[in-house]
């Protein structure tokens, strides 16, 4: 089966293709929150250097976030438009899961927090375990990164940090003295491709936002002119 991969949860913009044959390409196209400019002409770009036609595409993966509201919509829209248009499946994945597996291919072991960087001060935060196997102890949730750097600063035990939340602090999670910092600052799309596999398929797929936009967030929490 030929897999497309769609990352947009960061500012980064990523596209992923694996064919039926084992070939896999991906590809970070653009770091500067420009989604919906060059996503699709790098989808058609990377199809095309696969030599396969979008009707090739037997299942479409995208990640639903947290993340950055704008970039998720896009990632979402494009990726749920390309599956009804083609009626191929549709598999939803988080970004902090992709980060924690990730790290988890790359050998790191332990505990992980996957941090995704949510603006205002605050990360997207979701603890992981990495052993042989990988399991989620916690849920995503937002919360503030000063918050979480103290909270693992006095608690003592050996933790791995990753994801562009934690590069943003890059600072304080560096200051942590039983802590490690692995740097990855975009949800690896290989990763979307090899979980697309095998996850089941959807009938759509719900974004994990955590929170309301800025531009909402802004506008509610203004002080009404008088």
């Amino acid at each position: 089966m030929n897999l497309l991969a769609i990352e947009t949860a960061t500012p980064a913009c990523g596209v992923g293709v694996r064919t039926s044959g084992g070939v896999e390409l991906t590809r970070v196209v653009d770091e500067n929150r420009r989604h919906t400019e060059v996503l699709t002409l790098a989808m058609a770009e990377l199809l095309g250097e696969c030599g396969l036609r979008p009707r090739d595409i037997g299942r479409v993966v995208v990640d639903r976030g947290p993340g950055l509201f704008t970039g998720l919509r896009v990632g979402i829209a494009t990726a749920s438009a390309f599956a009804q248009a083609l009626g191929c499946g549709l598999v939803g994945v988080t970004s902090l899961e992709l980060l924690a597996h990730g790290a988890h291919g790359a050998g790191v072991r332990g505990t992980l927090v996957a941090g995704v960087d949510g603006r205002r001060g605050e990360v997207f935060v979701q603890t992981f375990a990495l052993a042989e196997a990988l399991v989620a102890t916690s849920r995503p949730a937002v919360a503030v990164a000063r918050d979480v750097v103290i909270q693992w600063a006095t608690n003592g035990d050996p933790v791995t940090f990753t994801g562009d939340g934690v590069e943003r602090y890059a600072q304080d999670f560096g200051a942590v003295p039983n802590g490690h910092v692995f740097v990855q600052t975009v949800p690896p799309v290989h990763e979307a491709l090899a979980l697309g596999l095998r996850r089941a398929v959807e009938t759509s797929i719900t974004p994990l936002y955590l929170r309301e936009a800025d531009a909402v967030a802004n506008f509610t929490t203004r002080e009404r002119p008088r």
